[in-house]
């Protein structure tokens, strides 16, 4: 009797915790559509779940649903093998789920991975150098980028291996002629990324532009930069996410 006590309080915390997830991720969508940098049904965001019967899952939207549709309701929870476990789809998404799926099976340190494709982050993707350290914004992923060689869709177990060795280590990746993947710890670490990523490819294309060769920043500058940037506060992330809702919230 006290054993079930016991357990039932943690089923409850179990319940609540995947409600935050679905909230949490279910904000970031909506975000992501405020800042325009969704790509109309094509991109999509995911938070790993806990396991279901043992099976580690993942959050993500359901295919052809609008960023700025999202509630937490609709989101789907799916296996990293790409089964579908709870959630309503009108399409399966293979190529979503097995970028993700990949992912959350390599990094256990992964809790989200954002995946879009903008403009500017697809024509920095295809310049030779790829980000190039021109502004502070690009500070922020000093010898901190993966690059993955454009190879169609991502469908077939292969390409997600190789999406995982490309990734390595690293929380952001610029696929080549495709778009930028980014992988936080907690949502709003991955969503800080994606925003300086933006940031950082929309300076570069406008310098791009320019008829002479932008002024570069020494070397160890860079380096002490990185730091400082990424060192600034302890929940990288936290305090922009709380500005977008709160923006959010004011509509």
């Amino acid at each position: 009797m006290v054993n079930n006590q016991q357990a039932q309080p943690s089923a409850a915390m179990a319940c609540a915790s995947q409600a935050a997830i679905r909230q949490a991720l279910a904000l970031a969508y909506r975000i992501v559509a405020h800042l325009q940098m969704d790509d109309h049904t094509y991109t999509h965001l995911s938070a790993r779940g806990g396991d279901v019967d043992g099976v580690p899952t993942f959050y993500i939207y359901p295919f052809g649903r609008l960023f700025e549709e999202v509630t937490p309701e609709m989101l789907l929870r799916v296996s990293l093998d790409g089964t579908v476990l709870e959630g309503s789809e009108a399409q399966y998404n293979r190529t979503g789920y097995m970028i993700h799926g990949s992912l959350y099976r390599a990094r256990a340190d992964v809790q989200a991975i954002f995946h879009v494709h903008t403009p500017a982050m697809v024509a920095v993707s295809a310049m030779r150098q790829g980000l190039r350290p021109l502004s502070q914004w690009a500070l922020h992923f000093y010898n901190r980028v993966a690059y993955h060689t454009y190879d169609s869709l991502e469908k077939e177990s292969t390409q997600g291996q190789t999406l995982v060795h490309d990734l390595g280590e690293k929380n952001v990746m610029l696929m080549r002629h495709h778009g930028a993947l980014t992988c936080g710890r907690t949502l709003h670490e991955a969503l800080f990324y994606l925003y300086h990523l933006q940031q950082a490819c929309e300076a570069q294309v406008m310098m791009s532009a320019q008829q002479e060769e932008p002024l570069a920043i020494p070397d160890h500058v860079c380096k002490r930069t990185v730091q400082d940037l990424l060192g600034f506060e302890k929940d990288l992330g936290w305090r922009d996410w709380q500005a977008w809702e709160r923006k959010l919230d004011a509509f």
